[in-house]
């Protein structure tokens, strides 16, 4: 987190921490927006950001997660989309590519939705379209809701490759992910549970024509692949790419090959995009 400005702002009437890499420098690329997990802060994501050096990144902890004050009052995916705008409208941010791994690949759809033209690609990672999803193992999924996994370093370590899988697990990495996490507020857990209840994502994907890079594991106990197909099937400009041995977290496990991945789908310049530039 060395490289990132991270403060907390008053936006659309709340306050959130807000990290930003690189916004003052030149690139030849849009910024990135980044939706995080449920629970996890900003940290928890940073090595990503900071992988990707030639391009600004944004991204806030959610109510009650990381840095920023429990909310007073639930919120939902509308509320949060709209609140995302008015971040990137405090740093004079017009159009960016929009990222989300699990619960914030939710609010990387919704936002994408509801405000297309803010958005110019979208890369979907370890997500589903919501409430129609194949759901995971009930052993996992147990343990998921469980904010014990933030609070108890114990039972983070003895759950920890059920819920993120061996990838991780049993690589170098766990040890320097759990370290990074900060235990959310309980309300703040329970508010961003909420915020999904009865939301998807699925009967307007159709109608959505950004490009769309979808990543996913097949190893992910939580949010199984064939979430990732049903995505492919209903997003029209889209290409699913599975990490091989990837649990919910490939993301940090399979670090090098998600952004070689990530970097050849944001890299392509489409039609709309050279006749622009002509």
């Amino acid at each position: 987190m060395a490289s990132a400005e991270v403060s907390i702002e008053n936006v659309g009437g709340r306050d959130l921490r807000i990290a930003r890499w690189r916004l003052d420098e030149p690139s030849d690329h849009p910024p990135i927006l980044f939706f995080n997990g449920i629970g996890a802060n900003i940290e928890a994501v940073a090595p990503m950001a900071e992988a990707f050096s030639d391009r600004s990144f944004i991204m806030f902890d959610m109510p009650g997660i990381g840095g920023s004050p429990a909310p007073l009052v639930p919120y939902n995916v509308v509320t949060m989309a709209w609140t995302a705008t008015q971040v990137l409208d405090l740093y004079g941010l017009d159009q960016v590519d929009v990222m989300g791994i699990s619960w914030g690949g939710g609010m990387a759809q919704h936002f994408a939705i509801q405000h297309p033209g803010r958005t110019r690609k979208l890369v979907l990672i370890a997500t589903s379209a919501g409430m129609l999803m194949v759901p995971g193992s009930p052993k996992a999924l147990t343990k998921m809701a469980n904010p014990r996994r933030y609070i108890d370093p114990e039972f983070m370590t003895k759950n920890f490759e059920t819920l993120y899988g061996e990838g991780l697990g049993s690589g170098p990495g766990k040890g320097a992910h759990m370290s990074r996490l900060t235990p959310p507020s309980p309300r703040g857990y329970m508010y961003q549970l909420i915020a999904m209840l009865g939301w998807t994502s699925a009967p307007a994907l159709p109608f959505m024509k950004k490009e769309t890079l979808i990543l996913m594991g097949d190893d992910d106990a939580i949010v199984p692949l064939a979430n990732g197909k049903f995505l492919r099937s209903l997003i029209p400009n889209s290409e699913l790419v599975v990490m091989e041995g990837g649990g919910h977290l490939f993301l940090l496990s399979h670090k090098d090959e998600s952004v070689a991945a990530i970097r050849a789908h944001l890299d392509v310049i489409d039609d709309a995009e050279q006749s622009k530039a002509a």
